[in-house]
């Protein structure tokens, strides 16, 4: 059965302690346990882009033949206020992304989507880690991601290099 979920980004779950409290509140609430059923499942980075595309193609296949659930994980924008306010620390503000409610929408109409049993992620922050960290949380048996050929990425280096190197669990890079 196929569905969908949309998971606030723990980042901007933020609980504030009472004037009156005698010890302040953690700054970040723990990020909500996983769904059991999509434990040891594909965890597949997208956003709309035509190598996103491809990956998701790929990780539905590989979700398929393992005969697991398929995690798709999108990671909304962050800017730093610096930009704006003029600040000397770099603060990071979640600007509203309307795009991972966009897409959700757009796969649960998806015909491919169908045979696999899949959840909509969405995270705010480096997509390394948050892919990194989403994979860590469902024991995902994999992570697929497509590659990027812009100048961006060859400049900084690409999302699929940086997390090749740094996972814990295999990295499928899809060109």
């Amino acid at each position: 059965m196929a569905g969908h979920e949309f998971f606030e980004p723990a980042d901007r779950k933020r609980r504030v302690a009472e004037p009156t409290a005698a010890e302040p509140l953690a700054a970040e609430e723990p990020r909500q346990s996983c769904d059991p059923a999509f434990k040891h499942g594909v965890v597949v980075g997208f956003d709309g882009s035509t190598s996103s595309e491809r990956a998701l193609a790929y990780a539905i296949g590989m979700a398929s033949r393992l005969g697991s659930g398929l995690v798709i994980v999108h990671v909304a924008n962050r800017l730093p206020t610096t930009v704006w306010a003029g600040c000397e620390p770099p603060v990071f503000v979640d600007v509203p992304d309307h795009r991972t409610e966009v897409l959700g929408l757009e796969l649960a109409c998806a015909d491919y989507l169908a045979d696999v049993s899949w959840i909509l992620v969405e995270r705010g922050g480096d997509i390394c880690h948050e892919l990194e960290e989403v994979g860590r949380e469902y024991a995902a048996d994999a992570i697929v991601v497509g590659s990027s050929h812009g100048l961006v990425g060859r400049l900084f280096g690409s999302v699929a290099g940086r997390l090749a190197k740094r996972a814990k669990r295999p990295v499928v890079i899809i060109p």
